[in-house]
C-alpha cells in the first residue's frame, strides 16, 4: 500500500470530508444528529484504492469529533473496521451506534 501525505478538507456544505488526489474524489459522508456526528459512508474510486485515503478521511473525521467534543455514531463498514484497529477512539463512539 503506497500511503500517501494528504490533505483532508471538511465540506461543510455537502457534508463530507474529502480528499481530492489527481482529479479525483474520496470522501466519507457525515450527518449531524442531536450533539452527535453520524459517520455514514466511505468512497474512494478504483483509482485512488490501496492509497490510505479510508484511513486518513477515518481519522480525520474521528479527530474533528474528539476535538468538537461530539460523540460518534457509526453507519459507515469502513470506519468500524476501522475502530477495531484504533481502540484509542473507544470513547468518543456512542454504542447504541456501533
Amino acid at each position: 500500500m503506497d500511503e500517501l501525505p494528504v490533505q483532508v478538507v471538511d465540506n461543510k456544505q455537502q457534508m463530507q470530508f474529502e480528499v481530492f488526489l489527481n482529479a479525483d474524489l474520496a470522501y466519507l459522508q457525515y450527518r449531524f444528529y442531536k450533539d452527535e456526528i453520524a459517520l455514514m459512508h466511505t468512497f474512494v474510486p478504483d483509482s485512488l484504492a490501496g492509497k490510505g485515503l479510508a484511513s486518513a478521511l477515518a481519522h480525520y473525521a474521528l479527530e474533528s469529533a474528539k476535538e468538537n467534543k461530539r460523540k460518534v455514531m457509526v453507519y459507515c463498514p469502513f470506519v468500524a473496521a476501522y475502530l477495531k484497529r484504533h481502540p484509542e477512539y473507544n470513547n468518543i463512539i456512542d454504542k447504541q451506534y456501533q
